[in-house]
């Protein structure tokens, strides 16, 4: 029972690590698009939105693959342990960080797209 517990949080902390990785290299390529084009400013929100809700769908689906069960809520715990981390980071490196409603419409795009892809990756087969 304690290594199949144990798996569970390595699978999770690997889901969280994955979305992390997908995160910095989707916004790597988009400063990038960013750079060469002539992309208004206004889409840099919608954009980071999208990128973080595919990085969290992708380790969230990742990380359920080899759990198989409770999917809705390992999903759930992915997303918002990839939130906390972001904060802790965010915070350390810009001390006047805070959580305003557009960090909170992201949390929720987050979650959602975290729940989805356990889902995604608990029924994966």
């Amino acid at each position: 029972m304690e290594k199949n517990e144990n798996n569970n949080i390595f699978n999770i902390l690997k889901g969280v690590g994955i979305s992390i990785i997908f995160t910095l290299i989707l916004l790597l390529i988009f400063s990038a698009i960013l750079t060469y084009t002539n992309l208004s400013e206004q889409t840099i929100q919608p954009i980071i939105i999208v990128l973080t809700a595919i990085s969290i769908l992708l380790g969230s689906s990742i990380g359920n693959f080899k759990i198989k069960k409770n999917g809705i809520l390992n999903g759930a715990i992915i997303s918002v342990l990839y939130f906390v981390i972001l904060y802790l980071i965010s915070s350390l490196i810009t001390m006047n960080f805070s959580i305003n409603s557009q960090m909170l419409i992201i949390i929720a795009v987050g979650i959602i797209f975290g729940i989805f892809g356990g889902i995604i990756g608990v029924n994966k087969k």
